[in-house]
């Protein structure tokens, strides 16, 4: 079944592989190593980052924790902790009692259901917005509670998504999404996910074991794009970037059938800088 060609929320459930398989794209199978990205940077801001971890770290302690715990806890420099949480208190985030951290309004406020809908509404605006920029799908997916989840997909009838034709969240070794997520998490995580979704063939291109994913994704640079060509689907060609947050490991991905590999570099980098000039804004519309 075809992922409808417009932009909507994704929750898919499993998927039988259909009968008859499309015949094997004449072209030598690709190395799956991705290229070098030289704006792996622009995906990542660090006072974002350091402030959801800390806004994480502060949630974890019900009875409140002072700067030096929380300051251990992130793997951050004092004055660097203390900077941001100043910065988290002024802003309403954290509350500061008796030289204790606590969980502000403004942070208890983002838990409601009308606010994660508004940041929900933010991160599918973006999606349509790079959709039609870039002139391909735009998928947004995350790495929960040992899950892959395709939590928004933004495509046209002229650009269609990948059908979906083996579960994605059991066949993450298969396609940029999942290995992008897995280039993301430790290797005891990646691990369990094999253990609990080995990988198999699913057209002559895909990794044939668990082994040979594992050395993949060793080989990788933590934020480096992945590329992925026909490895999920014959005649479809995948990137995905990576995103990480706090602890959120996310990535937004791009597709293009394989006669249009030519444009995937090119249309993953736009991406990638697109992503970059708003995750600070994005950054807890990401984190849903």
């Amino acid at each position: 079944m075809a992922i409808p060609a417009q932009l909507r929320p994704v929750a898919t459930p499993p998927r039988q592989r259909s009968a008859t398989a499309p015949e094997p794209s004449p072209q030598p199978p690709p190395q799956s190593s991705t290229p070098p990205s030289h704006q792996a940077a622009a995906t990542l801001i660090g006072s974002v980052q350091r402030a959801m971890r800390l806004l994480e770290s502060v949630a974890a302690h019900e009875h409140g924790a002072p700067a030096k715990q929380l300051a251990r806890e992130t793997g951050l420099a004092l004055p660097t902790a203390y900077h941001l949480l100043r910065t988290l208190v002024h802003e309403g985030y954290l509350r500061r009692d008796k030289g204790l951290f606590f969980l502000g309004e403004a942070a208890e406020r983002l838990s409601s259901s009308g606010a994660q809908e508004k940041r929900r509404s933010t991160l599918v605006d973006a999606l349509a917005a790079w959709r039609d920029s870039i002139g391909v799908p735009v998928y947004y997916a995350m790495y929960r509670d040992g899950e892959i989840e395709v939590m928004c997909v933004a495509d046209t009838p002229a650009n269609p998504a990948v059908e979906e034709w083996a579960d994605f969240r059991e066949t993450g070794h298969a396609h940029a999404i999942g290995q992008c997520l897995l280039a993301q998490v430790d290797e005891e995580a990646r691990r369990d996910h094999l253990d609990r979704y080995p990988a198999r063939s699913l057209t002559p291109y895909t990794v044939r074991d668990g082994h040979s994913l594992l050395r993949r994704l060793d080989r990788m640079r933590r934020m480096e794009l992945v590329v992925e060509r026909q490895e999920y689907a014959l005649g479809t060609v995948c990137a995905a970037i990576p995103i990480t947050l706090g602890s959120t490991a996310a990535t937004m991905a791009i597709s293009l059938p394989s006669h249009q590999a030519d444009r995937l570099l090119a249309a993953a980098r736009q991406l990638q800088t697109e992503v970059g000039r708003l995750l600070g804004s994005l950054a807890l519309s990401i984190s849903i």
